[in-house]
């Protein structure tokens, strides 16, 4: 009998690609008058007339954080928030740490469970060692462990004198941007294991200076280098230490610390001629945070808009 014909293999429907997301039309420096007002510090974000970008409308998740377990510090509002619903949508569960205001936090908190994962609301002060300690056993305990830590919580107040910056102000902001990232570090460290990691927020003035924050750009500069000493600490261990380089980035801070005269032309120095937005930051930290960011240590990502050196 004649060998019968094999089966022609069966035809794959071929995939549909999803079209790319249009960009979205963000304001620009010359857009910011109309929305420049000052707010008492600590600023609200639910108080500002344009809300910072946390929609996370085009943003599309992989799953890159699954059953991770995150502590962001800072997360209420502007830069944090938006770090705990990107980590949410990309599948982790959430610890938010801040000092003050409750409704701010209480949205974050809304915004990652509705991504369908838990948050832990945690009122601390990151100037406290032990509550710092604190936090972490908090978040261990109730959601389970910890794999990530983002140092993110900050204070600045511009001031156009150098010599009139308070002396309560230098302690404050030095206590808050450079000594909380160590307590907090050096609470999370003990239980971090191979491939976990943790994230620290810089900024460009750490690198470029800026007139007004002679204080807060000091600290910024001495987060870029912990970032770096302490990659070079951990690295034996596989914990990956990296720091995230935020340009002018539209949050609750500006419109409580910068002169009026700033905030109207916010963003002006960029090359993109715009502030960044909270949600714009996000996708860094999740680099940093997953297995796409494995061989990445001791690195300063910049997501800048082009801001790379001085004003001049």
């Amino acid at each position: 009998m004649p060998a019968k014909k094999a089966a022609a293999p069966a035809k794959v429907p071929a995939k549909i690609a999803t079209p790319a997301a249009k960009p979205e039309k963000r304001p620009t420096a010359k857009d910011m008058k109309a929305a420049a007002q000052k707010l008492p510090y600590p600023a609200k974000q639910a108080d500002m007339k344009l809300q910072p970008d946390t929609d996370f409308a085009n943003y599309k998740a992989a799953g890159k954080l699954e059953g991770k377990i995150a502590l962001i510090t800072g997360a209420d509002s502007g830069i944090g928030r938006a770090v705990a619903i990107a980590f949410a949508l990309e599948g982790a569960d959430v610890a938010v740490l801040y000092n003050e205001n409750d409704v701010d936090a209480q949205e974050t908190q809304r915004q990652v469970e509705k991504r369908k994962r838990k948050c832990l609301l945690l009122k601390l002060d990151v100037r406290d060692p032990e509550q710092c300690r604190q936090a972490v056993r908090r978040t261990r305990a109730e959601l389970g462990g910890l794999n990530i830590l983002v140092n993110n919580a900050a204070f600045q107040m511009a001031q156009e004198k150098f010599e009139d910056i308070p002396e309560e102000q230098i302690r404050r902001t030095f206590d808050t941007n450079i000594l909380g990232y160590i307590w907090m570090a050096q609470a999370a460290v003990p239980h971090l294991q191979k491939d976990d990691c943790i994230i620290n927020t810089g900024s460009i003035v750490g690198l470029t200076g800026n007139p007004l924050l002679i204080d807060y750009t000091a600290t910024k500069s001495a987060i870029h280098a912990f970032t770096k000493s302490l990659a070079t600490h951990l690295g034996e261990r596989g914990i990956r230490v990296n720091c995230v380089v935020p340009g002018p980035v539209w949050t609750p801070n500006i419109p409580a610390t910068m002169p009026r005269e700033e905030i109207e032309k916010f963003g002006y120095e960029v090359a993109l001629q715009r502030p960044g937005q909270p949600e714009e930051l996000a996708p860094a930290y999740v680099l940093l945070a997953s297995q796409d960011g494995s061989f990445m240590t001791g690195s300063l990502v910049h997501v800048t808009g082009g801001k790379m050196s001085s004003d001049q």
